[in-house]
């Protein structure tokens, strides 16, 4: 993790021009990838060759149910939507994938001047969006999303919250995605065959894990693996599964499904300007550097060149969890 590329900033990863293309389970296999073959009930951290935990495949909780009860109506009502939505040109067309995405939450940066609730198409896009969100199937996976998240990555995850806490009492107007929350935005790919090209997501938050988690009917063991480009793995991801990454970091996209199958998918992250945002005491770095003192814009430069570090230390590291150390030092 430590040769990550990492904007200049220390917030964001790097941007990176990829093709946009698909690659099957064989083809993985052939340049020498290796399938971790996850089950959904089991739970795998991803580990960096100095025992540091980069990401983890959640599966889901211990619930015979969980497929019933969550995967199958979060499927139902993300299907429903899909058939009274509205697309823009930019939510079909974009870097991702062949299917339309919709962002909800709260981001920063592209243009605004300060963070602001992402918007909608029209107002009745924005009753859809709030309608699906507010189903129960969609606060349990973020739930299981938010445990998972304390549990392998917990200064990380305590860092994230104690600055979304920040900014959503600095500006109450803000909607917050569901109480308790480790994430400002989420964005549902609608499908119906949610099939990511390879890409980094550089604009989040660099040394924060984003969840994913797909939804839908489609057989796991064929198709809608999760490649991780830069770990050499291809990971089965079964339709109510979750797992976590940084996605800003890891080129990641997936392995087509069978035609006819359906995969949509539910994503929770958050934009790194948030955090600079609140960092800089609620400013823009325009507006922090026009008003701060020598003092202040030294101090500033030094935990610039320091934040990467400062980051990675947020991470956890296997034999503390192991040990029963969790939360770390």
């Amino acid at each position: 993790m430590e040769e990550a590329q990492i904007g200049s900033g220390g917030y964001t990863g790097k941007k990176q021009e990829l093709d946009r293309v698909h690659s099957s389970a064989a083809e993985l296999e052939a340049q020498g990838l290796v399938e971790l073959v996850a089950e959904s009930g089991q739970t795998y951290a991803l580990l960096d060759s100095d025992g540091v935990v980069t990401g983890v495949v959640g599966g889901n909780p211990q619930d015979t149910n969980w497929l019933e009860t969550v995967n199958e109506p979060a499927t139902e009502a993300i299907r429903e939507a899909r058939k009274d939505l509205t697309f823009s040109k930019k939510q079909t067309n974009h870097r991702h994938a062949d299917c339309p995405a919709v962002a909800f939450g709260v981001s920063f940066g592209g243009g605004p001047q300060e963070p602001g609730n992402l918007k909608q198409t029209n107002a009745a896009a924005f009753g859809i969006m709030s309608a699906l969100l507010s189903l129960n199937c969609f606060a349990r996976i973020s739930g299981f999303a938010n445990s998972l998240f304390m549990a392998y990555a917990y200064r990380c995850y305590i860092y994230c919250t104690a600055n979304l806490d920040k900014l959503f009492e600095w500006n109450p107007n803000l909607r917050r995605l569901f109480r308790n929350n480790a994430w400002a935005a989420c964005t549902i790919n609608f499908g119906p065959q949610s099939i990511t090209f390879p890409h980094v997501d550089a604009a989040n938050l660099c040394f924060g894990w984003c969840s994913i988690t797909a939804l839908g009917k489609f057989d796991y063991t064929r198709g809608g693996h999760l490649i991780l480009w830069d770990l050499g793995l291809y990971i089965r991801f079964p339709p109510g599964s979750t797992i976590l990454i940084p996605s800003a970091l890891l080129v990641h996209s997936n392995v087509p499904v069978a035609s006819g199958e359906e995969r949509y998918s539910f994503v929770q992250y958050s934009s790194a300007g948030l955090f600079r945002w609140v960092e800089n005491g609620f400013r823009s770095n325009i507006r922090f550097k026009a008003h701060a003192t020598a003092s202040q814009c030294s101090k500033r430069n030094t935990e610039r060149r320091e934040r990467w570090e400062s980051g990675l230390r947020k991470f956890s590291k296997w034999a503390d969890i192991q040990a029963g150390n969790w939360k770390g030092n």
